[in-house]
């Protein structure tokens, strides 16, 4: 169902409050990570360009609701955004009490998680932020899987409700990768636990024609195939699940390969030496910490030769060098292909990052949580609330 968008809305003279997705690393003061600023700048010039007196807000790590902490303020938020745009961009900490912001200026909001009731989409105090513009504007892809008062309340209560540029490309970019794909799609899905992506992994078996596990994930698929795992990580009580999958890919014909060899060490250490064995000589002392190169090539192949990719978690303990090489493998076969390609979460994107592989794809979602729920077909509270205000 369509949303309203703020790039057709007349925004001259307006209040406009935007909720965006600031929540980035912060140390000694200091922002170390800029790239969910930088993804908000467009949407912050738009509205600045249109003539709405802008007012942007957004939360910042995990302080007790309720309590003011100077740790988790948005000061050096706004000292980062400021920079980047090239303003001095004020700071609003008590913004509920009357406050002045004019046509063609930005003010930041203090940290959203200072005001009970955020997380529990309190609806008494998304009508205290709905009072507080004209147009709401939800740009927050990375927060819109939370029904929380600035991402869902306020949306409901607010005079119009719209979804920003960011967030109306970012579902554009999943509809694309989903809905209506260059066959062949292929989905590589790692990470540490299959509990945490069994779902989503099952979600996807109708939508794509080949589903790559790497990393933890897949020493269960291993494990349920009688291969030895040694030392590895696995999850013992989903022993069973992983075999399930492969039995629906089978019948679903989704074609689903596990790795041929891998990198193996003594522990998942820096110090630990790695060597490459076939995965059916894996020992009792062994840890399974990467894919081996037979395994790369075979997974690069895959790659190239999908009309579309999709990419959510390490296929490796790639924080160690060592052990690096399939994750490495991954991002520079999605730099070489020619399919459009879709990267999400936060490790997926360091990796990008760290093997300058980033300005290579297709789009990258800066979205975690949410693009994993989106991609298990679950429908995103904040954009089923704009959904709904678009029926009018």
């Amino acid at each position: 169902m369509p949303v309203l968008k703020m790039t057709d809305l007349d925004l001259q003279g307006k209040k406009v409050l935007i909720r965006q997705d600031l929540n980035v690393p912060v140390k000694g003061g200091r922002v170390t990570s800029d790239a969910r600023i930088a993804a908000s700048i467009p949407t912050l010039k738009a509205a600045l360009a249109g003539g709405a007196a802008v007012m942007a807000m957004s939360h910042l790590g995990r302080p007790t609701e309720g309590e003011y902490s100077e740790e988790y303020s948005m000061a050096p938020v706004a000292k980062r955004l400021g920079e980047l745009m090239d303003l001095r961009i004020p700071l609003i900490k008590d913004y509920f009490a009357p406050f002045t912001v004019k046509p063609g200026e930005l003010v930041l909001l203090e940290n959203v998680r200072f005001i009970k009731g955020e997380k529990k989409d309190d609806e008494n105090l998304g009508r205290r932020y709905a009072a507080l513009c004209d147009i709401f504007v939800m740009d927050a892809f990375g927060t819109a899987h939370r029904a929380e008062a600035t991402t869902s309340a306020t949306a409901k209560f607010a005079k119009t409700a719209c979804a920003g540029p960011l967030l109306t490309s970012e579902l554009e970019a999943l509809s694309k990768a989903l809905e209506n794909p260059r066959r062949p799609l292929a989905a590589i899905i790692g990470g540490s636990k299959v509990s945490t992506k069994l779902t989503i992994l099952e979600s996807l078996l109708s939508k794509v024609d080949t589903l790559i596990v790497g990393g933890g994930i897949a020493n269960n698929f291993l494990l349920d195939s009688g291969f030895p795992l040694g030392k590895s990580l696995y999850e013992k009580d989903l022993a069973g699940e992983a075999g399930r999958i492969m039995q629906r890919a089978k019948a679903e014909k989704v074609a689903l390969p596990l790795p041929e060899d891998v990198v193996v060490g003594n522990a998942l250490s820096a110090a630990s030496v790695a060597s490459v064995k076939k995965i059916a000589e894996v020992s009792a002392e062994d840890m399974i910490l990467d894919l081996g190169p037979q395994t790369r090539a075979k997974y690069r192949e895959l790659i190239l030769g999908a009309g579309s990719v999709l990419w959510n978690g390490p296929v490796g303990a790639f924080e160690i060098e060592q052990f690096g090489g399939g994750t490495q493998a991954i991002c520079q076969a999605l730099a070489d292909s020619s399919a459009f390609s879709l990267v999400g979460g936060g490790d997926s994107l360091a990796a990008l990052e760290q093997y300058h592989c980033s300005g290579k794809v297709s789009y990258i979602s800066t979205g975690g949580g949410a693009f994993l729920e989106f991609l298990e077909g679950r429908k995103l509270p904040a954009v089923a609330v704009l959904e709904e205000r678009a029926k009018g």
